[in-house]
């Protein structure tokens, strides 16, 4: 395992605020790990056993803090296991493997074999989204409803984005704030909300001392994609200045034309707060679990 932090004291710094989210996470809860092959997994579950289940990935340079405004929504009806993924600035291994790979495929599948699930709905963003359609394209019968915001594997994601990142990058905590304003969008600016001013903090704060992965998602083959028979709604921003939704749209749209898609208008890269619609599909246009 490499080191994903640019410093010890970072680490700390940036695992110790999260540890503090996590003590006053929204609703009643679980805490622990499982084992897998590719290193400890944290999972932090919640709602009701008696609940359908419902799996929460959140997308690069993040953690679970990502579903803190939805979990409470989700954990009434599900039985909700919010996920962080490996490699990423959470309390589960440092491992990256690497994409070309089945890894995550297989990294997903031994959690929920842990779990004990026979199948499970997936919420998933970004990186998160282009490993649940990883999952769900070799385990279609173990998804029941698939539910992507901005997922990568789609199509290409924009050279230009990187390009404004690095530059960002060697300009200090100004040049943070313009990447997370680049990610955000309009949703950076849309809310005076203590949430969302504590969100803001703490990405500054993972910017500041995390390595991100500097790998591209590839894409999924169209044999891949053709594999998805299960109940999907996907997510965009119209404003995404990382992966280009018309693109990804139409590809889906092209091999899984059950997909139901929506683009949201003044929202770029993250897309947050979505609880209400992506429920309202699982109980109305969702496969039952």
């Amino acid at each position: 395992m490499g080191n994903i932090y640019k410093s010890e004291t970072g680490k700390q710094e940036v695992l110790g605020q999260y540890r503090q989210i996590l003590a006053r996470w929204p609703v009643e809860n679980h805490q622990y790990e499982v084992d897998t092959k590719f290193g400890p997994t944290f999972i932090i579950e919640s709602g009701s056993k008696d609940s359908p289940p419902l799996i929460l990935l959140h997308g690069s340079v993040s953690n679970s803090f990502t579903w803190y405004g939805d979990v409470a929504a989700f954990s009434k009806t599900h039985n909700v296991y919010a996920i962080d993924i490996i490699g990423e600035a959470g309390l589960s291994a440092a491992s990256r493997p690497g994409y070309e790979s089945d890894a995550y495929a297989l990294w997903l599948n031994e959690i929920i074999n842990a779990l004990k699930l026979s199948s499970c709905s997936i919420v998933a963003m970004s990186l998160g989204g282009w490993m649940a359609l990883s999952f769900a394209t070799v385990y279609p019968d173990k998804v029941d409803n698939l539910v992507l915001l901005c997922p990568g594997g789609l199509a290409h994601e924009k050279a230009s984005f990187l390009w404004k990142a690095i530059f960002f990058s060697l300009l200090g905590k100004w040049g943070q704030l313009q990447t997370l304003k680049l990610v955000g969008g309009g949703n950076t600016s849309s809310s005076p909300s203590s949430e969302l001013g504590e969100g803001l903090r703490f990405a500054s704060l993972i910017f500041k001392y995390f390595k991100p992965r500097t790998a591209k998602m590839p894409l999924f083959s169209n044999q891949s994609l053709r594999q998805l028979t299960m109940p999907i709604f996907m997510l965009f921003g119209d404003s995404d200045q990382l992966i280009p939704a018309d693109k990804s749209t139409n590809r889906l749209k092209q091999f899984a034309q059950q997909a139901k898609i929506e683009l949201l208008p003044g929202t770029g890269h993250l897309i947050v707060s979505q609880a209400d619609r992506i429920l309202h599909f699982l109980e109305t246009e969702g496969a039952v679990s």
